[in-house]
């Protein structure tokens, strides 16, 4: 074996390498002393002792697992005895300690599960209603809050108690100001097919708002209740959305837009529409406001004509709404449940069924169905189309 070493002169100025070659024990033994002594050790082949310092900054704990000098080694000197420490060994966890912390972890457990089910149960009370019949007689309740933007939600649950034979009525709990013109007229036709083709009633019910597109979806009910403060109403068409030309103009910003067709980017939103453009729009505007007031008029069984003079997208309150047509009784929630339930011959009082809620929280983080809450799809901010709404403003 072949060993390289570098010389360090005295004067530190540069390496020399040197070759040494063992054959046997006694060259070994010199070569080791001669390697010792190029890289800077003392002739002894081991560093020179150094003397500790008189005083120390921090006292030095003498460990009581310090293993003694053997006798007859050397204390002093290059070959003093350096005494070493065993590792401190940390004393052991008694049994009391892991079996606490496996009835905490199964106390949590328990908890987080009785956690949902009573949720769960609370949510089937009979102050929020059930979500299932059990084969009683039933008024199926349906609550449409908000901006309407998704059709879907709604008509299943028209569906389900429509096919419930539990289910002797469907009451519309509306809180609206409209949304969505496609979403809105979705819901009203599928209202008209539970009430035609499965012979339920549908009622609705305007708590403080049922303007627009949800009036929209409350005409086509067998009857409307509203609060005399309620809003109605609003019979029209919008049309909106943001240009932002002035803004990438600012940026130093250019839309770069290639089509075929001359309308095919009408609506751009980076620049003003042109008299052809505005036009072009006007008169989609105008055929929906027309599918609005005769759908409107077939509803609340009357003519178009009736109905036209109060398509002005402006609101009534319920008190001003009912010599209009527009509703026909005055009323709370309580009193369409009241009285819906008298009319299919449900006597005392009502049972009420809800669709099940969504469960919102952990698990629906963890099963994917809150993340589109949390996080906006990327895609939508490049949706920038404008957009048609049966909606109060």
């Amino acid at each position: 074996m072949i060993r390289h070493f570098y010389r360090d002169d005295w004067d530190l100025r540069r390496p020399e390498p040197v070759e040494f070659e063992a054959r046997n024990g006694a060259e070994r033994r010199r070569a080791r002393m001669a390697a010792a002594t190029l890289c800077g050790m003392s002739d002894q082949g081991r560093p020179p002792y150094q003397q500790p310092p008189t005083q120390q900054p921090y006292p030095q704990q003498t460990s009581p697992y310090s293993q003694q000098a053997p006798a007859g080694a050397p204390t002093q000197g290059p070959y003093a005895y350096a005494p070493y420490a065993y590792p401190y060994a940390a004393p052991r966890r008694s049994g009391w300690f892991w079996a606490a912390i496996f009835a905490a972890i199964v106390a949590v457990v328990v908890i987080t599960f009785a956690v949902m089910f009573g949720r769960m149960f609370a949510a089937m009370a009979t102050a929020g209603g059930s979500s299932t019949t059990f084969g009683q007689p039933s008024i199926g309740v349906i609550d449409i809050t908000g901006v309407i933007v998704d059709a879907d939600k709604i008509n299943k649950q028209l569906e389900r108690f429509g096919n419930d034979d539990g289910i002797k009525a469907i009451v519309l709990h509306i809180d609206s100001p409209g949304g969505g013109a496609a979403a809105s007229q979705e819901v009203y036709h599928e209202v008209l097919r539970v009430r035609n083709d499965l012979h339920k009633q549908v009622v609705a019910s305007v708590e403080s708002v049922g303007a627009s597109g949800a009036y929209y979806i409350a005409s086509g009910c067998d009857r409307i209740y509203a609060n005399p403060a309620s809003v109605v109403g609003s019979i029209g068409v919008i049309m909106e959305w943001t240009n932002y030309g002035d803004l990438l103009r600012w940026a130093k910003l250019k839309n770069v837009n290639l089509h075929k067709g001359e309308l095919k980017d009408a609506g751009d939103p980076t620049r003003d529409m042109t008299p052809q453009e505005q036009a072009y729009f006007q008169g989609l505007i105008d055929n929906m406001y027309g599918q609005f007031v005769r759908d409107v008029a077939a509803g609340r069984h009357t003519s178009a004509d009736k109905i036209q003079p109060l398509a002005t997208g402006q609101v009534w309150t319920g008190e001003q709404a009912q010599p209009l047509g527009l509703i026909d009784a005055q009323g709370g929630f309580r009193a369409a449940l009241l009285d819906t339930a008298k009319r299919v011959g449900l006597k005392g009082e009502p049972r009420i069924v809800r669709p099940p809620k969504e469960q919102r929280g952990l698990m629906g983080l963890l099963t994917g169905d809150e993340t589109t809450d949390l996080f906006t799809n990327p895609t939508n901010l490049l949706n920038q189309a404008p957009g048609f709404y049966f909606l109060w403003k």
